[in-house]
């Protein structure tokens, strides 16, 4: 089986290195990288340049204009440009354990899309991770929160994981899904921009499709680093309606997803000066 991992990212190098570098460190490493930028500027395209001749496999960027957050679009175009049957998708700001890959790749499931876990650093480890300290990650780590998590054991997670058709614990920073399936329901839905649950409206439609989550856990680990919410401080999100609609209807396609209506290339303004696919 053929892997792609796809990287969200918005203008955080720091923190994409440390997810790139943890890349080289897989037991099993993906067959194709695939960056989503959501338009940030030239200092990732540097580390992202940088990383292209380190990887041992193709490094894919695809690039789209920073036009607010447009995370779901973003995605959209990594799934289209990806090349293989199997996506891991994970965001640009988590460490990967050694076995993620392969973790994602021996639970993998016909009729199954994978939730996986995420620890959470602290401030404190992810600053020291972002000023080149080597530290073991794991769920020795002081302060690491959710640290239940973090525990990799093969046999309890063969005990514990479970298949359901629930939208329970939905997390697009760790998640993976055959690319037929992510076809057939059109993608994410692009009608999300700003920050809401796309990523549980897409799940919701692989549910629709019969298309069951099997909730992994002790592995396919990645360690999250610490960073301000972007939830809305009220706990009101207006896009969570689009959600309820989907849940309501019981919608299948999207409209506005990977086959949406052609608009012009993105191309890289500025100092970028070019597009970068």
């Amino acid at each position: 089986m053929r892997t792609s991992l796809i990287i969200t990212t918005y203008n955080w190098p720091e923190a994409l290195e440390l997810t790139l570098a943890s890349v080289t460190r897989q037991s099993l490493p993906p067959d194709e990288v695939v960056v989503a930028d959501d338009g940030s500027g030239p200092a990732t395209l540097a580390v992202i340049e940088r990383w292209r001749q380190r990887l041992a496999m193709p490094l894919v960027h695809v690039w789209q204009a920073d036009e607010g957050f447009r995370l779901a679009r973003s995605r959209n175009r990594a799934i289209a440009a990806s090349s293989t049957d199997y996506i891991v998708l994970v965001d640009g700001d988590m460490v990967l354990h050694r076995h993620f890959i392969r973790d994602h790749v021996a639970c993998a499931r016909p009729d199954c899309f994978i939730q996986g876990a995420r620890p959470q650093l602290t401030a404190e480890i992810t600053g020291r991770l972002l000023n080149g300290e080597q530290l073991s990650l794991g769920w020795w780590t002081a302060g690491l929160q959710r640290r239940a998590y973090a525990w990799r054991n093969t046999l309890v997670s063969r005990m514990t994981s479970r298949v359901k058709a629930a939208l329970g614990g939905i997390q697009g920073c760790n998640q993976s899904f055959w690319r037929k399936h992510a076809l057939q329901v059109n993608g994410y839905d692009e009608r999300f921009e700003g920050w809401g649950p796309e990523d549980r409206e897409f799940a919701a439609r692989l549910l629709h499709i019969g298309v069951h989550r099997n909730y992994v856990r002790h592995r396919a680990v990645a360690f999250h680093l610490y960073h301000r919410t972007r939830a809305p401080t009220d706990g009101i999100n207006p896009l969570d309606r689009l959600l309820q609609e989907t849940l309501t209807a019981r919608t299948i396609r999207c409209d506005r997803g990977i086959e949406a209506p052609p608009r012009p290339l993105d191309t890289a303004a500025g100092s970028l000066g070019r597009p970068v696919t």
